[in-house]
């Protein structure tokens, strides 16, 4: 109750020209009298009967769009009915909003009740499971706009076929993607996602010139637009330009560009600017740029006044399939890599594919290692299918390019989804990053590129999941392949095995003085485990140039 199911179900039936049914209003029809009074005179079991015989009766018919009520999913047939007749999309809502939204509807009898709070906390805990036993598609309505939950729909809805689940709801991070599935999306060139947090939900946009939508996704009348001095000569007076004339109130702040300078100092540089331009709790700040300006100004958002908002415009193919996505922000500290820093969403992540035209050869292998990462850790068919395209995402295909950074997208979305803050699960997209980590800050950051060293650290990992029989050497083999054919480096540097292990320790996965590695048990499946030191020192030595 209270997530949308009419509203939503009306507008997307004008934009699918079929008729709009809602169950209840059936039942009302039959009856001749209103819902709670049904509830009153014969009791919710009566109204249960009659409501099952309403879906029945409704998924016979063919060219609608059919709002249930939402206890439809308490009776075993009517699930039946609903998920093998029709494309079930859940309307998923946060009790707080569904509170919000009823609390003057006093037509509602299961909420005639001192508290309300209670009673809908209990009925999610017992209908969420089987709304996602029959859903093929479920929808967070938390904090997107009606056109931004129907867009979702209408991009993930294929109507020439029943509707395929895209995603597996438990405790697995896995993620399906058949093999039909996934040779439709890598045709298309737009994707709208939802990262799925509740109240803290947002949209993911990947599209050429996407760029063009920005200011619908800004909320506030007043922003600060934050990039570096690569960037700015390319962008930003183009995103100005839009955001002023939506009305937006602008500031700029230009950081230096770089790794090295993702630091308290530059922190600090937007805190100064922040004050020094007397900006309140509704500013919004915006990055634009990749990773670095992304953690930096992340990290500021979350920081400033205890929280402003920010929209993330990620300008790199890393930053676009992993670092805009999933809340992480923070900065280096000369002792290790993004040790400091906070969990923050954005409000949206805008990707414009064609921000990447002007990316150097260089830095576009580096995004890649962070999309074959999706594919060795979860999601096989996809890495089976970047072995076929890797030539095409070089040559920035944009249907190629959009397909990885939404899949990549898409996996990490899942996996946030089910451990925002990184207390156990989320630790598996660190794979092949705890020996990256240690190349970055033992060589000096910006000397390798992050996706070069976590390419490279990939590379180690498969080594030492192999030696621990985890994985199989021709598995190891098409992974060290595939990181050499985007033009990775596949042979660490000789950092020597005291100064491996010293900045190795200094992880946020570690514990009790145990560093811990992401391995592959088997490909396709990622656990986190302590191995013996001498395994251990034989990847370091196999794979450290020379």
């Amino acid at each position: 109750m209270g997530s949308g199911k009419t509203t939503i179900g009306r507008a997307l039936a004008k934009k699918l020209n079929l008729r709009f049914l809602d169950s209840d209003h059936e039942i009302e029809a039959r009856t001749g009298v209103a819902i709670s009074v049904i509830f009153d005179i014969e009791g919710e079991a009566s109204f249960r009967e009659r409501e099952a015989s309403a879906i029945r009766d409704l998924t016979e018919q063919s060219g609608i769009v059919l709002a249930t009520g939402g206890g439809a999913v308490l009776n075993e047939q009517s699930r039946h009915y609903l998920h093998s007749r029709g494309t079930v999309i859940y309307l998923r809502a946060s009790v707080a909003h569904i509170l919000k939204r009823t609390s003057s509807d006093k037509k509602r009898p299961l909420l005639r009740t001192p508290d309300p709070r209670k009673v809908v906390e209990e009925l999610a805990r017992q209908r969420d499971p089987l709304y996602q036993e029959i859903a093929h598609m479920v929808v967070d309505t938390g904090r997107l706009y009606m056109s931004q939950i129907i867009q979702t729909i209408l991009e993930q809805l294929d109507q020439d076929r029943p509707f395929q689940k895209k995603i597996t709801h438990s405790s697995s991070p896995r993620v399906s993607n058949s093999q039909s599935d996934m040779s439709t999306k890598s045709q298309q060139t737009s994707h709208l996602l939802n990262v799925a947090l509740g109240e803290r939900s947002y949209p993911v946009l990947i599209a050429p010139d996407a760029l063009t939508q920005v200011a619908m996704y800004v909320q506030s009348s007043r922003v600060m637009i934050v990039t570096n001095t690569t960037i700015a000569p390319l962008y930003l007076d183009r995103v100005a330009g839009l955001l002023n004339a939506a009305g937006k109130k602008i500031e700029q702040l230009i950081l230096p560009d770089g790794e090295e300078f993702k630091t308290m100092e530059s922190l600090s540089l937007i805190f100064d600017a922040l004050l020094q331009n007397k900006c309140d709790r509704k500013t919004t700040l915006i990055a634009l740029g990749g990773g670095v300006i992304g953690d930096l100004t992340g990290f500021a958002a979350a920081s400033y006044m205890r929280g402003v908002p920010f929209v993330q415009i990620p300008t790199t193919l890393l930053s676009q399939v992993d670092s805009s996505v999933g809340g992480k922000t923070g900065i280096n500290h000369p002792l290790g890599k993004n040790m400091i820093g906070a969990f923050y969403q954005p409000q949206a992540v805008v990707a414009d594919i064609k921000l990447l035209a002007t990316l150097p050869p260089r830095e576009l292998s580096a995004g890649l290692a962070e999309v074959i990462k999706y594919g060795v850790i979860i999601d096989t068919e996809f890495f089976n299918w970047l072995e076929k395209n890797c030539q095409r995402l070089l040559d920035q295909n944009e249907a190629a390019l959009a397909y990885a950074i939404a899949r990549s997208c898409e996996i990490k979305a899942e996996v946030v989804r089910l451990d925002e803050r990184e207390s156990g699960l989320r630790a598996i997209l660190n794979f092949g990053h705890t020996f990256a980590h240690a190349i970055e800050s033992a060589l000096g950051y910006g000397v390798w590129l992050h996706g070069e060293a976590v390419g490279c650290g990939m590379v180690m990992a498969a080594d030492l999941s192999c030696r621990l029989g985890y994985i199989s050497d021709s598995e190891k083999a098409r992974i060290r392949a595939l990181v050499g054919a985007v033009g990775l480096p596949v042979r660490a540097p000789n950092l020597g095995l005291t100064t491996w292990l010293e900045r190795m320790q200094v992880d946020k996965k570690n514990e009790d003085g145990q560093i811990k590695f992401v391995l592959l048990k088997p490909m396709g499946h990622a656990v986190v485990e302590t191995v013996p030191t001498k395994t251990l020192e034989a990847t370091l030595l196999a794979c450290c140039a020379a």
